[in-house]
C-alpha cells in the first residue's frame, strides 16, 4: 500500500505506484506519475508534465516539473519531464519541465544532484553524472554520461558537454566539451585529458593513448575545427573512443572551448 502522509496533496489525476512514499507537506499535481519504490521525503513539488521512473529519491524542497524560467513559457506549451530510475535530486534542486521540444526535458539513470543544483528546460541528461552544489544547465544543455559538474559550474543555453567530462568550479561554460576531456576557468577552457575519470571507469592505456592523440589533434596543433575533423577521421576508423569524439565534434553548433595557454 502507498505510504502518502496526511498532510501531502495528490492530484485526484496523479499516479502513484503502491510502492512509493510520499513524506509530510509534499505536492503531486494532476497528470504526474511517480514510479515504483521512489521516496520524496518532505516538501517535494512534482508538476504534472513529469514522469518519474523507479527508485528516484527526492529530497526536502526539491521541485520536479517547475515552470521554466522562459519569458515566452505559458503552462498550456508544458512539455513533458521525464526521469529514469535511481536518481538522487538533494535539497532544493530545481528541474525545469520542457517547452518547444517534443521530447520535454529528458534526465537518465542513476544521476546525482547535490543542493540547488538546476536543469533548465527542454534539456537531455544522461546516466551516472553528478551535479555539484548549485551547478547549473540552462535551456536546451545536452550532457553526456559519467561526467562530473563541480560547484557553481553555469553552462550556456545549447551548450553540449560530452561523455566523461569533468570541469572544475566555478567555471562558465560557453563552448561544447568533446568527451574524456576536463575544463576549468572563469570561461571554461580545456586543461586536459579527465585521466583520473577515465582511469576509474576501466579505460586502458591503448584507449587513454588514442583519446590523447585525439585531443592533440583538436587543441595543440593550431588546425582549424574543420581541419581537426578531417585529421581525425582516419584514426577514429581504428578506436571507438576517438570515433566518438569525432561524431561529437561534427556535431558542433556553438564551437568548442578553446586550450588553456601554457606558461
Amino acid at each position: 500500500m502507498t505510504q502518502i502522509h496526511p498532510t501531502a496533496i495528490v492530484g485526484a489525476g496523479a499516479e502513484v505506484h503502491p510502492t512509493a512514499v510520499i513524506g509530510p507537506w509534499c505536492l503531486i499535481a494532476d497528470g504526474a506519475v511517480i514510479g515504483p519504490g521512489c521516496v520524496l521525503d518532505s516538501q517535494v513539488r512534482i508538476g504534472p508534465t513529469v514522469r518519474l521512473g523507479a527508485d528516484n529519491r527526492v529530497c526536502h524542497g526539491a521541485v520536479l516539473g517547475a515552470e521554466p524560467q522562459d519569458l515566452g513559457f505559458s503552462p498550456d506549451k508544458a512539455r513533458p519531464l521525464t526521469i529514469g530510475e535511481g536518481n538522487t535530486f538533494k535539497e532544493h534542486v530545481v528541474i525545469s519541465c520542457g517547452t518547444k521540444e517534443a521530447e520535454g526535458t529528458r534526465i537518465g539513470d542513476h544521476n546525482y544532484f547535490m543542493n540547488a543544483a538546476h536543469v533548465g528546460h527542454d534539456c537531455e541528461v544522461g546516466d551516472r553524472n553528478i551535479l555539484a552544489s548549485s551547478a547549473t544547465l540552462a535551456g536546451h544543455v545536452r550532457l553526456g554520461s559519467h561526467c562530473f559538474l563541480s560547484g557553481l559550474v553555469a553552462v550556456h543555453q545549447f551548450c553540449r558537454i560530452g561523455d566523461y567530462v569533468m570541469v572544475g568550479g566555478v567555471s562558465g561554460v560557453r563552448q561544447d566539451i568533446p568527451p574524456f576531456s576536463m575544463a576549468n576557468g572563469q570561461y571554461a577552457r580545456y586543461v586536459g585529458l579527465n585521466l583520473v575519470g577515465l582511469k576509474r571507469n576501466g579505460f586502458g592505456p591503448r584507449e587513454r593513448n588514442a583519446i590523447k592523440q585525439a585531443h592533440r589533434l583538436l587543441f595543440h596543433q593550431g588546425l582549424s575545427l574543420k581541419s581537426a575533423i578531417e585529421a581525425l577521421r582516419e584514426p577514429a576508423a581504428e578506436s571507438p573512443e576517438v570515433a566518438a569524439i569525432l561524431d561529437f565534434v561534427a556535431a558542433s553548433r556553438r564551437g568548442l572551448v578553446g586550450a588553456r595557454e601554457k606558461g
